[in-house]
């Protein structure tokens, strides 16, 4: 293979331009196949091969780098507007399921609890106590529904929006129940037993009971004297701490039940205090 070389100076090393020119093949004459084509590209591309190879070196980084507009995944995200009616619904089926199977807040409306419960206390009551088998005791505060005649007519929202919405968050939890026909008491005696109040004693099965709980300047009486009053079966016979300031079992004697409340009309123990923050309170999981 020849290589026509410019003439080297006289009396010059013979080997020195050898050592200082590439070895370039030549590809005059060369046979048209994919190797000489490629030499000749190389050659005639300015810089030669290196600058053919960072060239594409690029275009693979290039091709590598461009955006897809999907995730790894493959899907595309999903608008705001559909992400956030999506939480929105996943929140209140969760919310549902807590006020079902969990917990329960309520509102306190009056005095009749003070100083345990004030009013404007928010509690928490656990549901799920009656569903692992859980029975009221003595001395523990729950929450019922009305038997009947324990509370006046509840008023109504005359707006139809703000009703309708309130109706919502109350069915789901995120309020305390909207037609507001709950009552919190204490359990004084349950089904069998005898309940009587005689001065300043209660006493029940004829056993005094001490009353830690009742508001300052209270007496168990707070001279209302009753009894001896047997509990019917499935029921609770239920008082107030602020004794002075409670329509409980005492005072619907006449009405059904005797003045007792169904245990089925319990929903379950007050377990918290969960608002306001000031007046924080956990009486344990069955409400003691």
């Amino acid at each position: 293979m020849a290589v026509n070389l410019p003439e080297t100076p006289r009396g010059a090393p013979s080997d020195s331009v050898a050592q200082d020119t590439p070895d370039i093949p030549d590809t005059q004459g060369a046979p048209d196949t994919p190797y000489g084509q490629d030499a000749r590209h190389a050659q005639e591309a300015p810089g030669g091969r290196a600058e053919a190879r960072r060239r594409a070196r690029g275009s693979r980084g290039r091709r590598s780098a461009r955006p897809s507009g999907k995730g790894r995944t493959g899907r595309r995200p999903r608008p705001w507007w559909i992400e956030l009616p999506a939480m929105a619904a996943v929140g209140l089926v969760v919310a549902l399921l807590i006020k079902t199977c969990l917990f329960q807040v309520f509102s306190i409306p009056s005095g009749s609890m003070e100083n345990t419960l004030r009013i404007g206390d928010r509690v928490g009551v656990n549901k799920l106590a009656p569903l692992t088998g859980w029975e009221p005791e003595p001395g523990q505060p729950v929450v019922f529904k009305d038997p009947g005649g324990w509370l006046p007519p509840q008023p109504t929202d005359p707006n139809p929006v703000t009703n309708a919405v309130s109706s919502v968050l109350s069915f789901v939890g995120l309020v305390p129940p909207k037609d507001d026909n709950y009552l919190v008491k204490r359990v004084i005696a349950t089904g069998g037993q005898t309940v009587q109040c005689e001065g300043t004693t209660l006493s029940v099965d004829g056993r005094k009971v001490d009353e830690p709980y009742l508001h300052p300047g209270d007496d168990s009486c707070a001279g209302l004297d009753f009894g001896p009053v047997k509990v019917p079966s499935g029921y609770v016979w239920v008082e107030g701490d602020h004794r002075s300031d409670s329509a409980d079992s005492r005072w619907h004697q006449r009405g059904p039940g005797g003045g007792a409340v169904p245990v089925g009309n319990v929903v379950g123990p007050v377990s918290a205090v969960v608002w306001p923050l000031n007046h924080l309170d956990w009486f344990g999981w069955t409400g003691r």
